[in-house]
């Protein structure tokens, strides 16, 4: 699998992101910004986490203008899978290519911990390895992670299967972390070929770590 790795200023989960995919056997290629193109035959392109533009003016609403999100946005529309973690995640629902917007953690502060994760739906093409309602635990680290859904779309989201995982505790009881409407952590479209999420599970492939849950999920695109 050729997976390409989208680069801004202010990036800084690029090579964490290239070393999870590697690891996995895959071939990577770290793209900046202010290209115009993607590689002819990417299969997967990953946004990852970071403060992109330092996070002016508001979460990913800057990085949603650069030239390479035109073609991530041509890309997604013709069916090729796209990936955003953590700030990932924020550029992607200011492009519009994700439902829903990231607000401000309830709490105001930073949030960097290992968290619970359920697995709401498996039926997609990033967690298929994965079981309904299992109990995963992998790393967070946002301020902007409290996702934010209007009730219309939320039935519509709960209908087609996109709401993907929720913020729980050790048992998979729901739990409110950050402020996210249902304890949602984790969405994607509704042809199911646009992902996001805020925890990261590029860091969780290894047990020295502190878990290797990551390693199905990334794993998942290669089906």
């Amino acid at each position: 699998m050729n997976v390409a790795i989208l680069r801004f200023p202010g990036t800084n989960c690029e090579f964490d992101t290239k070393y999870a995919f590697e690891k996995l056997g895959h071939t990577t290629q770290i793209i900046w910004h202010n290209d115009k193109t993607l590689p002819e035959n990417v299969d997967l392109v990953v946004v990852p986490g970071g403060f992109s533009y330092g996070d002016y003016l508001r979460s990913g609403s800057i990085a949603r203008f650069a030239p390479v999100m035109q073609e991530v946005s041509k890309f997604a529309a013709n069916g090729g899978k796209v990936l955003g973690i953590c700030n990932g995640f924020q550029i992607l629902t200011e492009a519009g290519l994700l439902p829903g917007a990231l607000k401000r953690n309830t709490n105001l502060h930073f949030i960097s911990k290992y968290q619970h994760l359920k697995v709401v739906s498996t039926d997609n093409s990033f967690l298929n390895k994965c079981q309904k309602d299992e109990v995963i635990h992998i790393p967070i680290a946002h301020a902007d992670g409290n996702y934010y859904v209007d009730n219309e779309d939320l039935t519509k989201m709960k209908e087609n299967g996109q709401i993907l995982l929720k913020y729980c505790d050790a048992s998979g009881k729901e739990e409110s972390i950050n402020g996210s409407v249902e304890a949602i952590a984790g969405v994607c479209n509704e042809t199911k070929n646009v992902f996001g999420l805020m925890p990261h599970p590029e860091r969780a492939i290894e047990l020295l770590l502190g878990s290797d849950d990551g390693v199905k999920m990334l794993k998942g695109f290669e089906s």
